[in-house]
């Protein structure tokens, strides 16, 4: 321990979260599953998605219409498609009840979806595509979330943060993934920087009267940009549609709508695609995934840096030495198991 941090393992991130969340009211089966994904941020040196989201968890749960103990169902929907109804828990359980029937109908098919519905989603999405990287397979995620985000030339909200993800496997090497909201930061970064009273860039978000701001405080109030402009806007617009309307669920805007002002986690859907480039590829499948890596090598050859390189550098150093997290909120954290 330091002045000004603490340094865990990941096993002792691991039970911090569960202790705090089984403390907290959620089911032992939930818990173990948020506190996985929980330890992939924190080792990945993900700040906003690490152990701080155990603040965010809590307050839902103490404060939001979260059912901490529901457990999952499933619904064949046709050949390609399975739908899990997870009633109002948290996604992660969901994502890992049906994940082995999305990968069973990809392998018949060669493509499939998964819908989650009435689900809390949790943080970043990279561990769902990475999952299916897993198993050989391409993987594609996306997510809705609350209104908090302006369109392209707007100034007030009306998409979420709308985190899209994919997941490309290699053979002898960590997965292709990239896990990015199409706003111009994800809104974890924001809390991260009112807290500790830092500014952020004035292309992050807007104030209530729909100017630029670099406070944090003042863009929690006001409205995020999209990256990129028009493109990031219309991307956005295209999550709402894929994960809200054809799944039939919440759009960004009934989600914070249905959350009355309890400031919690962001109630809606979530669509999951998996792909198999065996059944895709047949005879060709080793060719394929050769011309991929050379494309990978022809960015890496000249200094470039893949998605993800530096979440799996990260990886390795917290594997050998443990993670780090700042003093005051570890004690907050600990606040939560009084």
């Amino acid at each position: 321990m330091s002045d000004s941090h603490v340094t865990l393992t990941l096993d002792e991130v691991y039970d911090l979260s569960c202790r705090v969340l089984e403390h907290n009211g959620m089911s032992n089966a939930h818990a173990r599953a948020i506190a996985n994904v929980i330890t992939q941020g924190q080792r990945d040196e993900c700040q906003s998605h690490g152990v701080y989201r155990l603040l965010i968890c809590v307050h839902t749960l103490r404060n939001g219409k979260l059912d901490p103990k529901a457990e999952p169902t499933i619904k064949h929907v046709s050949s390609g498609i399975v739908a899990v109804d997870a009633h109002y828990a948290n996604s992660l359980l969901s994502f890992e009840t049906g994940l082995p029937l999305l990968v069973a109908k990809a392998r018949e098919n060669g493509i499939a979806a998964m819908a989650i519905n009435n689900c809390f989603h949790f943080s970043a999405l990279w561990p769902e595509v990475e999952a299916i990287a897993s198993e050989g397979l391409v993987g594609i995620a996306m997510t809705p979330s609350h209104s908090w985000v302006a369109p392209a030339g707007g100034k007030k909200p009306v998409f979420g943060t709308n985190p899209i993800a994919f997941s490309w496997p290699r053979p002898n090497a960590n997965p292709f993934v990239f896990d990015f909201a199409t706003s111009a930061i994800a809104r974890g970064d924001i809390e991260l920087h009112a807290r500790q009273n830092k500014p952020i860039p004035a292309d992050w978000a807007l104030n209530q009267s729909g100017n630029p701001t670099t406070d944090a405080q003042a863009a929690l109030k006001g409205a995020m940009q999209t990256f990129g402009g028009h493109k990031g806007s219309a991307l956005a617009a295209m999550i709402e549609l894929l994960s809200g309307a054809l799944i039939g669920d919440l759009t960004s805007a009934q989600s914070l709508a249905f959350d009355a002002g309890a400031g919690a986690t962001p109630c809606h859907g979530e669509l999951i695609l998996a792909f198999d480039p065996k059944v895709f590829l047949g005879d060709a499948y080793a060719t394929s995934l050769q011309q991929a890596e050379a494309l990978f090598e022809s960015i890496t050859e000249q200094g470039a840096r893949l998605p993800s390189q530096r979440r799996y550098d990260a990886r390795e150093r917290s594997v050998l030495h443990g993670v780090k997290v700042p003093k005051a909120l570890f004690q907050d954290i600990l606040q939560l198991l009084e």
